[in-house]
């Protein structure tokens, strides 16, 4: 029962912090930061930036809850959710709104792993499927945030729209204090020391599967967040309502919300490395379509396919995962995996807004398309050495 209770509590958490931070990400944040100057290739970085403190400090956040308690630093992390929002109203150049992106991306580095160490904690038996259903609820927060940021981008100013995301955010303090802390075994609770970490980061480095599982991750998020970047700044300059680029993000979060439980089942049928690349190379083929559309109609075609290889990719990529990590170090090891899908976060804006200054938003989603299908590609010919399809059954 308090394990059930635990759970219900983290879930719904998250839910809360989730969907008022993808209010504040897409599509209100590349919208607000083009009215306050920013050009393309400092538009991806202020949109990266957040994930690039994510990318950092994640591995360290997942330690330290290792050794001082989960419910401490998710008490942290709701704290700079709630917090940091109220601080947009100060900001009026490009520059100062890459700074608050920073310290806005130490929520979401202390939450990601965080988070999915407790749930792992709750219990070794069926942590795959629990991790799934975590994934679930967090992924709701994806679909009603951008749905609802768009609609009120129709009635209020986006300085307004962040001081609702702080007040929002603060509700999550309700479920997170109330919150049972994880029971950590005396063989697994460690002495805080220099000794002890570099032993801990020496083997997590170690462990293939966060090697693999965080390759992946990296190329499939490149064009999941190169699109949550540049489209909404793409359709405005077509002349479509920001409303319909909400509904976009709704619909490929709703399909990836929907669709993710069979999308895992399949990949423990098949193969976890299988449907991860094949998960890859649909969303590949999504931006060369979405590189092509020119009305909101023909968005929703590859909104609905992104949402389809979402929820291939993800749900396979996590149990990947979740199969080979050290549980003395569960929140560290995420922490890494963690890293590797921010590094794919990073990279997706920046390359996007570097071609899309050499090319144009068309040639540079097209390219970026073909580089994900060539890197799925590799990672499937790869099999004779070791990490290919013949050994993604053992890894499943």
């Amino acid at each position: 029962m308090k394990k059930q209770r635990g759970f219900a509590l983290v879930m719904s958490a998250d839910f809360i912090v989730r969907a008022a931070y993808q209010m504040g990400k897409t599509p209100l944040l590349p919208i607000y930061a083009a009215t306050l100057g920013a050009g393309d290739a400092f538009l991806g970085l202020i949109v990266s930036v957040s994930t690039i403190t994510g990318m950092l400090i994640k591995p360290l956040t997942g330690f330290l809850s290792d050794q001082q308690g989960r419910k401490l630093w998710l008490l942290v992390g709701t704290l700079f959710f709630a917090c940091v929002p109220f601080t947009y109203i100060f900001v009026d150049s490009p520059n100062q709104l890459f700074f608050i992106r920073i310290l806005h991306g130490l929520a979401t580095a202390i939450y990601g792993p965080v988070t999915l160490a407790y749930v792992a904690d709750l219990s070794s038996q069926n942590q795959g499927e629990r991790i799934g259903w975590f994934s679930i609820a967090r992924n709701t927060g994806y679909v009603v945030g951008p749905i609802l940021a768009g609609f009120m981008l129709l009635y209020m100013e986006p300085v307004a729209i962040f001081t609702a995301i702080g007040l929002i955010s603060s509700l999550a303090f309700i479920p997170i204090l109330f919150l049972p802390n994880t029971i950590v075994k005396k063989d697994y609770k460690q002495r805080l020391s220099i000794k002890h970490t570099f032993v801990a980061i020496q083997a997590t480095m170690a462990n293939r599967m966060i090697w693999i599982t965080g390759g992946l991750a990296t190329s499939g998020l490149i064009g999941i967040y190169a699109t949550k970047t540049f489209l909404p700044i793409h359709a405005l300059s077509l002349g479509i309502n920001p409303a319909i680029v909400g509904i976009f993000f709704g619909v490929q979060e709703s399909v990836h919300l929907i669709l993710s439980p069979a999308g895992g089942k399949l990949g423990d049928a098949i193969g976890h490395l299988v449907i991860t690349c094949i998960g890859i190379t649909t969303i590949s083929f999504s931006l060369i379509l979405l590189a092509s559309s020119g009305n909101s109609i023909n968005l929703m075609i590859p909104a609905l396919l992104i949402g389809v290889g979402q929820a291939l990719f993800i749900p396979s990529n996590l149990a990947m995962a979740s199969k080979g990590i050290d549980q003395r170090n569960v929140g560290l090891s995420l922490g890494f995996v963690g890293s590797f899908k921010n590094t794919g976060k990073v990279i997706g804006p920046l390359l996007a807004g570097f071609l899309i200054h050499l090319l144009d938003f068309t040639a540079a989603f097209q390219l970026i398309g073909l580089i994900m299908i060539l890197t799925s590609m590799i990672m499937v010919l790869t099999q004779h050495t070791g990490l290919g399809i013949s050994r993604a059954r053992r890894i499943g």
